[in-house]
């Protein structure tokens, strides 16, 4: 069985990654610090708890398990905090991925799939983005995270490391079996922060802003199930072991989903009320954020089975109802 070394596979994406791709055949080794992932979000292969930064780490994970290919999760993501501590995004992000990028070619080992984002776009409120969409991001995590599919295609033209690049939104949900789901210390995406609030973890949800150009005022997110997420990548290996070449691909539903629909969804699912308070707008949030993903689809053959409201809401409520979990 192929070796897969997937770095932040102690993550929430990367843990799920893990499973597709232990699913699809390949014995996934996780690297990673730990920082922000959980040793016990590590089931489906071995771990190497160390640091991007620690070249020689990275070296010697290749040097031990010949992996066939990359998976690149592991980066710093918070957006506010990079804008306050912008050289510490670029020193971990770009640092940590540009010394995977250097051990992979040493070692021979030209597969590697890129976890990027979205926020390489930068805020194109209202704007449909697609693979063509002029990139241009407005903070320290999203121009990070742009510099690398910099150094993958500089890689590529150098030394023939052949590369697929994933952008992408809000991810949401959890492994639908139950096995996994997330936990961030701290906690900063919508469903989660709901969810924490109608179990009686968190107080009320803050409704930030009530009066955007939107058919009920408030702002739309595009959201992915990390399942979906996950198999994405699975498929991205695939098309490099194919020998199909370099590409990036978007994925997004195409329309989003409005804070008022997940609430209401969430109200639904669980059948409890969501606290909820209303608040003044964030400064730079904008109305409309959402990608679409007919690339993926039609070369990947990609789906979103697993994309409705109601299914990320009921497997994240599943994996925040286990019991010991804490928020």
């Amino acid at each position: 069985m192929d070796h897969v070394l997937v770095t932040g596979g102690a993550g929430y994406i990367g843990s799920h990654a893990c499973k597709a791709l232990a699913g699809a055949g390949f014995v996934p080794v996780t690297f990673d610090n730990l920082s922000t992932g959980w040793r016990d979000a590590v089931r489906y292969g071995p771990l190497v708890e160390a640091d991007l930064l620690d070249r020689a780490a990275v070296d010697a994970a290749f040097a031990q398990y010949a992996p066939v290919a990359v998976l690149h999760f592991a980066a710093l993501s918070l957006v506010g905090e990079s804008m306050k501590d912008p050289g510490h995004y670029w020193r971990v992000n770009l640092g940590g991925a540009l010394n995977l990028a250097e051990a992979a070619v040493a070692a021979g080992c030209m597969n590697f799939i890129f976890s990027s984002t979205c926020a390489t776009y930068g805020d194109q409120d209202g704007v449909m983005l697609d693979e063509g969409t002029q990139q241009r991001p407005i903070n320290a995590y999203g121009a990070s995270k742009r510099a690398i599919e910099d150094v993958l295609s500089n890689f590529e033209a150098a030394f023939g490391l052949q590369h697929v690049i994933f952008r992408y939104f809000n991810v949401a949900g959890a492994d639908p079996e139950g096995e996994l789901g997330e936990q961030h210390t701290p906690e900063t995406h919508l469903i989660p922060l709901m969810l924490d609030a109608i179990a009686g973890r968190r107080d009320a949800l803050v409704l930030h802003g009530t009066d955007y150009p939107t058919a009920d005022g408030t702002c739309i997110r595009d959201y992915l199930h990390v399942t979906d997420l996950a198999n994405a990548h699975v498929l991205g290996l695939k098309w490099l072991l194919d020998g199909k070449g370099s590409r990036s691909f978007n994925l997004g539903s195409g329309t989003g989903f409005s804070v008022r629909d997940v609430i209401r969804h969430a109200g639904q699912v669980t059948n409890r009320p969501v606290p909820m308070t209303e608040g003044p707008r964030r400064p730079g949030d904008a109305a409309v954020l959402v990608s679409g993903s007919d690339r993926a689809e039609t070369e990947l053959g990609w789906t979103r089975a697993h994309s409705t409201m109601d299914q990320m809401i009921r497997d994240a409520w599943q994996w925040h109802g286990k019991p010991g979990f804490k928020a």
